[in-house]
């Protein structure tokens, strides 16, 4: 009798062992940016209280050594635990510092670029930069808050948020970077949200995942992660003039906006020759089009 049961529980053992690996298959199917956050605890909170509780080591412009010379190209950087702080009027920021290039033609462009900040879209943020130009004194003479805009391009490289600072002093040889309270507080705008997924269709006994798009939303500012700095190269420049930094304006329709492109008499020679029968004026134009 004990034996029957056993030879009736192996099927059901089996079945219910597949169904797992199912299920573990599925989430490996996820992409990572896709996938809820493990951890309930949000990541950019957890990273603010970090910054918070850190030990600033510089104050003024001149406690900051300057020994690396800014890359001719950009490279990444990462900020966060481990990174000196600095407490820049008032606000508790990691950092870079740089030499400036001496024999660089002015002016010239600094390029940025800012990864996202996390294994979930949702749930990321970015390190938003503001720059400070000081002379050889260490007296700043130029600062700015770098607005982030997003491109997505064809490699690593052309993709994330972008951004750029232009050097045009003479007086130039120090940079500084940092994040200052306004940025840390500010979005920035994206355009590539989580997409929709659905494994129903899978098999019928896999369970559905349905994370909901929401179209367009922004990205907040964190306090740390991972930015590109360096001299402003071909790909950086093609990203930063093509990237996306607010939502486009809404148009009027194909047809208004063909209306107000066509010249007022175009127009008007379309309306009476349909008037007079002589064929769409549409026609007519495409005739005249070919003709040409």
């Amino acid at each position: 009798m004990m034996k029957r049961r056993f030879t009736a529980l192996a099927p059901m053992l089996a079945a219910c062992t597949m169904l797992l690996a199912a299920c573990h298959s599925v989430k490996d199917l996820v992409p990572p940016n896709l996938r809820p956050p493990e951890n309930t605890d949000d990541p950019l909170k957890q990273a603010q209280q970090r910054l918070l509780e850190a030990t600033p080591c510089c104050t003024s412009f001149a406690d900051f050594s300057y020994q690396s010379l800014l890359p001719w190209q950009p490279q990444p950087f990462t900020l966060g635990s481990g990174s000196s702080v600095a407490n820049i009027n008032g606000t508790h920021s990691y950092f870079l510092a740089f030499r400036l290039p001496t024999g660089a033609k002015l002016p010239y462009r600094i390029a940025f670029k800012s990864e996202l900040n996390g294994r979930w879209l949702k749930s990321s943020y970015l390190f938003a930069p503001t720059v400070v130009l000081l002379d050889s004194g260490f007296q700043p003479i130029g600062s700015d808050d770098v607005s982030l805009c997003e491109h997505m391009g064809w490699s690593d490289a052309s993709s994330g948020a972008f951004g750029a600072y232009t050097v045009n002093s003479k007086q130039a040889r120090y940079l500084l970077i940092y994040s200052s309270a306004d940025q840390q507080k500010g979005k920035t705008y994206w355009e590539q949200s989580p997409t929709a997924f659905s494994a129903q269709g899978m098999a019928s006994s896999m369970p559905t995942l349905e994370m909901s798009s929401s179209g367009t939303f922004s990205v907040p500012h964190g306090p740390d992660g991972t930015i590109w700095v360096g001299m402003m190269n071909a790909t950086y420049a093609k990203a930063v003039d093509n990237a996306i930094c607010k939502q486009p304006p809404k148009g009027n329709g194909v047809l208004n906006t063909l209306r107000t492109a066509l010249p007022w008499g175009a127009a008007g020679n379309t309306s009476s020759a349909s008037d007079n029968g002589g064929g769409t004026g549409a026609n007519s134009a495409s005739g005249s089009a070919r003709g040409s």
